[in-house]
């Protein structure tokens, strides 16, 4: 975008950060947040510990339809394993694109510690390339950025790992489009 002035010099408009050029309105959404999140993680007695690492994570992805973090309801692991099996499709770790990136896809994954059946940890996939991928909160370090190797460290005897992506309910998951289906 060219902004010409008085003296017929001109300028370029840029965005503060190159990161932001490339977020779509959702992704900006989840970044929003993740930083409310993070603000509520501050508070010398954060109201925000009542609320369970599956109620943050399905929160930062944008599950519930919630205008903040205090609005959202609290829920337990038998009420997680019900919204996996209704919300969420299991996919491998290697189905997730090699540059995967929250903030610039629509497609929105979580790893699951424990059972999916008996979930026992939530974590949103926030940037597959990043040190620390997983956003989510632990039992007694808040809410942050974790590596793999970090969450399971919280729940050690824990191997199960799973991957689940969030169906798109009235939309063709962008793995789907440009095929042709037939149906008969």
């Amino acid at each position: 975008m060219q902004m010409n002035l008085r003296n017929g010099m001109g300028f370029k408009a840029k965005a503060a950060s190159p990161a932001i050029e490339s977020l779509n309105s959702d992704g900006l959404r989840v970044s929003e947040r993740i930083s409310e999140i993070m603000m509520m993680c501050d508070r010398a007695h954060p109201i925000y510990e009542q609320i369970s690492s599956f109620s943050i994570a399905l929160y930062a992805m944008g599950f519930f339809e919630a205008p903040d973090l205090m609005s959202v309801q609290d829920i337990d692991s038998q009420e997680a394993a019900a919204i996996l099996r209704e919300h969420f499709t299991e996919v491998r770790a290697e189905d997730i694109p090699d540059g995967y990136a929250v903030s610039k896809s629509k497609e929105k994954y979580l790893l699951v510690a424990g059972d999916p059946a008996f979930p026992v940890h939530f974590a949103m996939v926030t940037d597959i390339r990043s040190d620390r991928p997983y956003f989510s909160k632990l039992p007694f370090f808040g809410s942050g950025h974790d590596s793999l190797n970090e969450l399971m460290a919280d729940f050690s005897g824990r191997e199960d790992i799973h991957y689940f992506r969030l169906d798109r309910y009235g939309e063709i998951p962008p793995s789907a489009r440009g095929k042709i289906y037939i149906f008969k």
